[in-house]
């Protein structure tokens, strides 16, 4: 593993570490409660980056946020960077805590590694929300943010970043989120990435999404480039148990972009699947 060392903002939420499937995986924990949401980060996401979102929903539940396999302080394993290999750390960790069908809440790969979640472990899984992931699978369009522009983020992170830099990529993303991500971003281990980067292509999507069942929620941002008009339609229309919503004014990054609606749909699906 290689390491870069940058003074990072500590998290609010309580830090904590599990053994599963094969890996020590760190976790960051919010308020308190009978039920439990578990939040699946994306491909480039630290678990301390969605605290903005986590303390909002820590009111309803105890929310549990994951530092995914490469990313934040979790393990690196020089392999392993599939759907199966995400869902089967994800489900070791929900037996690891002793939880009993989470909410799961996943963004954009953590979308994808939910689906696969509740097609591979159904057992896991309680409600889920799954948030603008990848369409992507073989035969299908490429995911629109390049390659390159993945290596050339994480290059200017491991070389020392700051806010500014990365407001050339998200000009629209409050001040103390461009900042989490400049200090944050470096944790991301560009092995695990690109090889979860050609995953997208190969691996199918819709393979693991038409198998969920019920309650299930997939919320997209209506002008995302990840999510268009026709590939929500295609969703939906492919599982008819999701209730689909479009967060209006957001791309891709949904919550950084339009928290509050967000943030306004997630909490009413969770209430109501109580």
């Amino acid at each position: 593993m290689t390491t870069h060392d940058t003074t990072r903002t500590e998290p609010r939420g309580e830090s904590g570490f599990v053994q599963a499937n094969g890996l020590r995986h760190h976790f960051l924990s919010y308020g308190d409660g009978d039920r439990t949401v578990v939040i699946v980060p994306g491909i480039t996401s630290p678990a301390i980056t969605w605290e903005f979102v986590a303390e909002r929903l820590a009111d309803l539940a105890r929310v549990v946020v994951l530092d995914l396999r490469g990313r934040g302080l979790s393990d690196v394993p020089a392999h392993g960077y599939a759907l199966p290999d995400y869902a089967a750390d994800v489900a070791g960790v929900i037996d690891a805590l002793g939880l009993e069908r989470p909410v799961l809440l996943g963004h954009s790969l953590g979308a994808r590694i939910v689906a696969a979640l509740g097609a591979l472990h159904p057992e896991s899984c309680g409600p889920m929300i799954l948030a603008d992931p990848p369409l992507t699978g073989p035969g299908r369009d490429p995911y629109p943010t390049t390659r390159e522009s993945f290596e050339q983020q994480l290059h200017e992170a491991y070389a020392g970043t700051t806010a500014d830099e990365v407001r050339r990529f998200y000009p629209r993303w409050p001040e103390a989120e461009l900042q989490l991500r400049a200090e944050w971003l470096p944790t991301c281990d560009e092995s695990a990435v690109m090889a979860t980067y050609r995953n997208f292509e190969l691996e199918d999507f819709f393979a693991y999404w038409t198998r969920l069942g019920g309650p299930l929620l997939f919320v997209h941002g209506s002008v995302s480039p990840v999510v268009t008009a026709a590939g929500a339609a295609e969703v939906a229309a492919a599982n008819p148990a999701a209730q689909t919503v479009a967060i209006a004014d957001a791309g891709h990054m949904i919550p950084w972009e339009n928290l509050e609606d967000f943030v306004t749909v997630c909490r009413r699906f969770i209430a109501a699947a109580e």
